[in-house]
This record gives C-alpha cells, sequence and structure tokens, in this order.
C-alpha cells in the first residue's frame, strides 16, 4: 500500500512539474510577441510556439501563438508595402490556426485571428479580393462576436477596419477613433480566462487615441 501511495505522489507531483513547465515556457514566450521588430525574430518565435504545442499536443494556446506570431510577421511585412509576401505568410499562420480550432473549436480568440489571416490576404490586391477574402474577413469577426461580444479584440479590429477604409467606402477616421476608445474602455474590464490567454491589443488602441490625426 506504501507503494501505491509512493507511486501516486510521483505521478501527481511529475504532472504539476509538467504543467509548470509549460506554463513557464509559454509565459516567456508570450512576453517577447511585442517585443519583436523584424520577420526574423517572428519565424523563430512562430517555431518556437510549435515545438510547445507539438510537445503539449492537447494545448490549443501554443498553436494560436504560433499563428499570431506569424500574422505579426505579416503586418509587418504589408507595411513595408512587402505584399508578394502575404499570401505565403497567411498560408503559414493558417496551417498553425487550423491546429488550434481543432483543439479548442467555437473560440472568438480563434477567430480574431481568423479575421487577421483573410485580411491579410485580400491587401495583396484589395479591390481583388474584397468580395471573397474581405468577406470571409467579416464573416469571422461576425462569428466571434456572437461567441464573445464583449471581447476588446473584437473591438479593434472593427477600429482598424474603419479607420483605414476611405469614406466614400464606408470608413470614417473619427468613427474609428471612437470605436478604439471602446476597445480601450473593453480592455480596463475584460478578464482572460487565465494568464496565458491572449491579453493583446490594449497598447493598439492607446497609440492611435493618443496619436489623432
Amino acid at each position: 500500500m506504501k507503494n501505491v501511495f509512493f507511486m501516486l505522489f510521483l505521478f501527481v507531483g511529475f504532472t504539476a512539474f509538467s504543467q509548470t513547465a509549460y506554463e513557464k515556457a509559454m509565459t516567456e514566450k508570450i512576453a517577447t510577441v511585442q517585443q519583436h521588430k523584424t520577420p526574423d525574430e517572428f519565424t523563430a518565435l512562430t517555431n518556437d510556439f510549435k515545438r510547445i504545442g507539438d510537445k503539449e499536443k492537447t494545448q490549443w494556446l501554443p498553436y494560436y501563438y504560433a499563428a499570431f506570431a506569424s500574422i505579426q510577421k505579416g503586418r509587418l511585412a504589408m507595411r513595408e508595402g512587402k505584399k508578394e509576401e502575404l499570401d505565403p505568410i497567411a498560408d503559414e499562420a493558417q496551417k498553425y490556426l487550423d491546429l488550434a480550432m481543432e483543439l479548442n473549436k467555437d473560440s472568438a480568440e480563434n477567430l480574431v485571428l481568423q479575421k487577421m489571416i483573410h485580411s491579410l490576404k485580400m491587401m495583396v490586391n484589395p479591390q481583388q479580393r474584397f468580395m471573397s477574402e474581405g468577406m470571409l474577413a467579416a464573416d469571422a469577426l461576425s462569428k466571434a462576436e456572437k461567441i464573445d461580444a464583449e471581447n476588446p479584440r473584437i473591438t479593434l479590429m472593427k477600429a482598424e477596419d474603419t479607420y483605414y477604409t476611405p469614406e466614400q467606402f464606408g470608413g470614417s477616421k473619427t468613427k474609428g477613433l471612437e470605436l478604439f476608445q471602446k476597445a480601450l474602455d473593453q480592455f480596463k474590464v475584460y478578464q482572460p480566462k487565465s494568464s496565458l490567454d491572449p491579453n493583446w491589443g490594449k497598447a493598439e488602441a492607446e497609440y492611435f487615441l493618443a496619436n489623432k490625426p
């Protein structure tokens, strides 16, 4: 009987240690996401999260962050006008997001990333792809809102779209800034489900509000 209890103690202790190691690895990597500035840094971060996901197998967040790091690399390429890089980067992000979605279906956070992936692909040629990728992006965001209406990242995505869309197509910098303010207000009260769950976006809302045209 003593041996049984001893083995049980070792099992429980090992499980707790494994969870702690996973959380520690994730926490360290998540903390660096906003610090990266180059494509190579984002590529390395994507690979780091993939390795964690491949090791854990049942955790969706590593693959979520692998997709997010790829998307950030894509947004960097978009700002630099490197449209030819957007499709392959979006495809890479989609690969990891599909894995996250398999492990966590009906997640608003995953759907926000899905919206961002479609938006990256749309930006290759907005005029040609608005009715395809643009509509898919809007659909993903609508689905996310039905799941978690108070999620500030959903409002942040709406703010970006409204701010950057020309007025003749329904956009408005004024309305965009109003949505950035709404997102910031939501960030003040919104609670992530865990310390590892997505909590990004507040700095972007603050940036736009601090740099009003």
